[in-house]
Parts: C-alpha cells; sequence; structure tokens
C-alpha cells in the first residue's frame, strides 16, 4: 500500500465505520469526496476508499491542481437514513487529521450534507452557498463532462460538434441529468437510462440499463456507479467512443487494453469527471475567481485532446497515456 495515512474508526455516535484514506500530499493537501453507501462488509468499504483515493491523486495532477487525492467511506446498513449523528461522526474524523484532508459530496452526500460536516470541521467545500460555499458541483462536473465529449468527438470523429452525434447516458442522477440538458441543447440525439423510472425526459429514448450499456450509439456516456467495463461487457458494446462522468469505470487496468483492441476510444474518467473538484476546489481551497475556476473547467477539453493524441502517436491506449 502505497497510502500516507488510513483510518478506519467507528462513530462514536452512530457505531458505524468511517475510513479515511489519504493517498498523497506531496503536491499539497488532500482533497476527495464523502461517500455514503452499503458494502457486502465494512472491509470492502475500505477496499474501496484506497482505490477512490488513488484515483483522485491521479485526477487532480492531471487537471493541475495543487492538491493530493484523499476519500472518505462509511458503510452503511441497507435503507439507512442518513442524519446530523453520522455526518457528525464523519465531521470528528476528518478534524481529527489537522487539516491535512478536506472532504466533499460524493456518492450518498450533497451540499447540505457538507453544511452539517462543517459544524464539527472547517475541512469540507461544495457547501450550500447559503452557507458560504460554492455549492452544487454537478453543474460544473457536467461542464467538463460536454468539454471532454468535444474533444472525444472530435479525435474519433473529426469534428467537436454535438448535435451530429448519439449519445447514451447510462445514470440520470444529477450529474447525468445535467449532461442530458446539456447535450439536448445541441440537438444531439439522446438515449438514456436510469433504475428510478421518474427520471424519464421528454424527447429523449428510454431504455433499460442494460440496453443503454450495448446500445448501438456513438458515445456511451457512463453517469451512475463503476465498475462496468469489464472483459465480459466489453465485447458486447456496439458504441464508438465511452466518456462519462462514473468513476473508476474500469473493472480492472487491463480492460482499458481490451476497449483498445475493439477500436473503442475510452476517456479516461478521472480526466471526463474532474469538473466538479476543479471548480470548488479552485474556489473554496485555492481562492480563484468563479471565472478562473471555470476555466479549469473548460480546459479538461484541451487536456484531453492532448491525452488523445499522445495515445494515438503512440499507438497506446488513452489510459496508458495518462499513467
Amino acid at each position: 500500500m502505497d497510502h500516507e495515512h488510513v483510518v478506519t474508526h467507528r462513530g462514536e455516535r452512530t457505531g458505524l465505520p468511517i475510513t479515511i484514506a489519504v493517498h498523497t500530499t506531496v503536491r499539497g493537501r488532500s482533497a476527495g469526496g464523502c461517500r455514503i453507501t452499503t458494502y457486502p462488509d465494512w472491509r470492502d468499504a475500505v477496499t474501496d476508499a484506497l482505490r477512490l483515493s488513488a484515483a483522485m491523486t491521479a485526477k487532480c495532477a492531471i487537471a493541475g491542481l495543487p492538491l493530493g487525492g484523499a476519500k472518505t467511506v462509511v458503510a452503511v446498513p441497507t435503507a439507512y437514513e442518513k442524519g446530523p449523528d453520522l455526518l457528525h461522526d464523519v465531521g470528528d474524523l476528518i478534524a481529527s487529521l489537522d487539516g491535512r484532508y478536506a472532504t466533499g459530496p460524493d456518492v450518498g452526500t450533497g451540499p447540505g450534507d457538507m453544511a452539517v460536516i462543517a459544524e464539527r470541521t472547517p475541512h469540507v467545500f461544495c457547501r450550500p452557498q447559503a452557507a458560504g460555499g460554492s455549492g452544487d458541483s454537478s453543474p460544473h462536473t457536467a461542464a467538463g463532462v460536454v468539454a471532454a465529449l468535444r474533444a472525444v468527438c472530435a479525435d474519433r470523429f473529426g469534428s467537436p460538434d454535438l448535435g451530429r452525434r448519439s449519445f447514451a447516458i447510462l445514470g440520470l442522477g444529477r450529474v447525468g441529468g445535467h449532461v442530458l440538458d446539456l447535450l439536448a441543447a445541441t440537438g444531439a440525439t439522446i438515449s438514456a437510462a436510469d433504475v428510478d423510472e421518474s427520471r424519464r425526459r421528454p424527447g429523449v429514448t428510454w431504455l433499460s440499463p442494460r440496453q443503454c450499456l450495448t446500445a448501438d450509439v456513438d458515445v456511451l456516456i457512463p453517469a451512475a456507479l463503476g465498475g462496468l467495463l469489464t472483459a465480459r461487457t466489453v465485447p458486447r458494446l456496439r458504441c464508438a467512443a465511452i466518456a462519462g462522468p462514473a468513476n473508476n469505470q474500469l473493472d480492472e487496468p487491463g480492460t482499458a487494453g481490451l476497449l483498445h483492441e475493439r477500436g473503442i476510444l475510452w476517456a479516461p474518467d478521472i480526466v471526463v469527471s474532474a469538473g466538479g473538484l476543479i471548480n470548488a476546489t479552485a474556489v473554496e481551497l485555492l481562492h480563484e475567481t468563479p471565472a478562473q475556476a471555470a476555466a479549469r473547467v473548460e480546459a479538461i477539453g484541451d487536456t484531453l485532446a492532448a491525452i488523445l493524441a499522445a495515445a494515438r502517436a503512440g499507438g497506446i491506449s488513452p489510459a496508458a497515456a495518462v499513467q
């Protein structure tokens, strides 16, 4: 294990296991979201924290942020109702690290939760604007995804014009919903899927998650949980490219090679999904202006274009180009 600091602590109020993994602080203080979700075993949450925090280090480095990577992961029982006690337990553990790590939203948390955590520690970002934070990061994540999609389409199809392309969005949560709206404004052809049927949108072809994954489209946009690209699913794909905000889309690093062999352009998720992190940390941790932060988010497209060009020149996958 190459992490600087890993702690798993049973919350004093809830008794639930909370893991914070700090991957590195070499470039600066570490940053990463707070994930609250169910796991088969609490040890799986520790494994997830290790994996996600290492990915955060790469994401910050590629985005040019002077920050290291970290993650908070809390394993909760099925149907657990999150409340202030759990968030205060999280805040206390973050406070014990004396500023080495700042957290933001992730799966199972949002800006309002960050405001509650901030009652126990100041090392929090993405609180609501009314509470002095930068607010919901999902629109900025979505903006970064669209910048990345332009780069992907320019590389794969010779034009960044999204209105000429077809997309399948797998997951219409906070980020996926914003991506859909931005793509719809371009006139693109859109299919989508979500486990929540209430998220259906007019003018969008509705698919089951399985159908969405294998849809015959130009670009597949994974916008839910990760691990969907595997040795079993890759042969069934019918898209020309994949770019989306879901974290850890590959089940293992070798799957990137399988996609490359099939001629499917996969944009590394650590690049595509960085918009929310970039905006929030630039404004709240680095004290940049909103305009400076927005420019950083838009630059995701240029960063990805350079990665794709390097991969093509070297005859390697984009995943290999960012290692």
